[in-house]
Order: structure tokens, then C-alpha cells, then sequence
């Protein structure tokens, strides 16, 4: 079946249909995917059943990838598991986190560059991810809150997105939580192809020079424009699904399901290209 490339939303993703498994791994699907990423930040493979060596495979084709300290797969290291069972993940206590908007390696000073995500299990209740622009919720605000918004710069810290979960934390949890490092990032990020994305979401802590309720409020109302319906995509899982997004203007979320979910994903990370500008 030949390849055929559907967008899905005037502001986010596209559909790639008709390939599955091995067939994914090639270099011009590859090529293809990695276009379709820069033009549309998002992009569905429906019902792919991409096995683990192949999505290590595709995932080489697209760049280097990120070996996880905690929860791989058997035989593949590259592929992290995420459930919120603990049985079947070691990441499952902090799955929670990921209920709520985020950019991974936000505290990085090199945010990683894309995620490959397969549904092994899906949930029968709740579970679906949500992806959002902030290339286009950037562009699309008035020119003058643009200019207020440059050269602002916010610290992103893995407790601000772990307060999220447990806003009364114990002191061993805080000082957990403390040991990874926060980062001061540009608060908008300039690509080098000139685009410019938001660096905000569940890790954004506060804006360098304002008290804390200015940056409460600054980031709130800019999570607030940039997660209208215009800028998001709604992703419902089936079993086989593979989802590819570029992690570096993308937020995204998965939608709160529960523990006793069959819910299985296998990951791939691949490793920043572009610090921080």
C-alpha cells in the first residue's frame, strides 16, 4: 500500500497511512517524517505495530537517541515503558506529572529534540495525549505583547511540575526533587530557522525579575492562549499507534486515567540538537 499524508489541523499534525512495522524503517519514510515534523509539529502513524528493534531503528534514522537511566525494555535500552502500574514500569510513580502540560528536558540545557510514542495497551477510559503548538500560539499574539514578552527569561525546575502532583510535599520528597538541577531558559525560544517557540508549561517555576505573582499570572495567561482549541490536538489512542512530536515547540499532556489502566506505551527519546536561544 502506498504512503499517503493527511493534515489533520490547520495548526498541528498530520496523518501518515499505509505503512506499518518494518516498512517504517526507511530512509526516505524517515526523510519524510522528519519534513512533516518541522512543517506540522506532530505526526500520527495509525494502528503502525511498530515492534521495539524497528522503533529503535526509525528512531536512528531521525537522530541520536537517549539511552534512560530507569525503565527499558528487555533486550532494548533505548525504549522506556510507561504505565502508571509499577509492575510494568519503574517510572510509574511519576506518571502523574505527565497529566498536566510539559516539554521534556525542559530543565535540560538542551531540551530533547523528539519523542517516538507506540501504544502497546491502551486505556478504556481516559488516556488519550494532547499536543499544542507554541510555534503558532506565539505567532499568532499581538505584535506589541510580543515585544514585552522578549528578553524575558524563566526558570524551569522539576519540582514546580512535581508541586502539580503533591502540593504538600514531605521534606525527603523536596529534597528528592531538588536534586535535579533547575535551568534559566529564554522565556521565547529562537530557533535557527528564526521560528519562535514558548518555553513554558508544568516545569516553567517563575520569570526572572517579576514577583511571584506576576509570573504566576504571565504563565498561566500564555499556557492559557497557548492550549486554546485553535493550537490542540487531541490524540485517541488505538492499539499499534505511533505518535512522533517535535519536542522543542510542542506541550503536550496525557489525559488522567487510572492506575489499574492497561495502558502500555514504549518510548524512544532522540537527543537535543539546539540549545536555548
Amino acid at each position: 500500500m502506498a504512503l499517503s499524508v493527511t493534515p489533520i489541523a490547520p495548526e498541528i499534525g498530520v496523518e501518515f497511512a499505509g505503512l506499518s512495522g518494518h516498512q517504517l524503517v526507511d530512509r526516505k519514510v524517515a526523510d519524510d517524517l522528519r519534513k512533516a515534523l518541522q512543517a506540522h509539529g506532530v505526526v500520527v502513524c495509525r494502528e503502525a505495530h511498530i515492534g521495539d528493534a524497528d522503533l529503535v531503528a526509525l528512531s536512528r534514522m531521525l537522530g541520536d537517541v537517549v539511552v534512560p537511566p530507569l525503565g527499558s525494555a528487555a533486550g532494548h535500552p533505548e525504549v522506556q515503558k510507561i504505565s502508571l502500574d509499577p509492575a510494568k514500569s519503574e517510572l510509574a510513580a511519576y506518571q502523574q506529572g505527565t497529566f498536566h502540560w510539559h516539554l521534556d528536558g525542559a530543565t535540560d540545557a538542551v531540551p530533547q529534540k523528539a519523542t517516538l510514542l507506540t501504544a502497546r495497551e491502551v486505556s478504556d477510559e481516559g488516556g488519550d495525549t494532547e499536543f499544542t503548538n507554541t510555534f503558532s500560539a506565539y505567532a499568532a499574539l499581538p505584535e506589541e505583547e510580543k515585544q514585552q514578552l522578549a528578553g524575558l527569561r524563566v526558570v524551569h525546575s522539576f519540582a514546580a511540575a512535581q508541586l502539580l502532583v503533591t502540593p504538600e510535599p514531605s521534606q525527603k520528597e523536596l529534597t528528592a526533587w531538588q536534586r535535579v538541577p533547575s535551568r534559566e531558559h529564554p522565556l521565547v525560544w529562537t530557533h535557527s530557522d528564526d521560528r519562535k517557540s514558548l518555553l513554558i508549561g508544568a516545569t516553567a517555576d517563575c520569570v526572572v525579575g517579576l514577583t511571584a505573582a506576576e509570573s504566576r499570572a504571565l504563565l498561566d495567561r500564555l499556557q492559557e492562549w497557548s492550549t486554546r482549541p485553535r493550537f490542540v490536538l487531541r490524540h485517541h489512542w488505538r492499539r499499534g499507534d505511533l505518535v512522533i512530536w517535535d519536542n522543542t515547540g510542542m506541550l503536550h499532556r496525557a489525559l488522567p486515567y487510572r492506575q489499574t489502566s492497561p495502558r502500555l506505551m514504549h518510548r524512544t527519546t532522540l537527543v537535543g540538537e539546539e540549545a536555548v536561544a
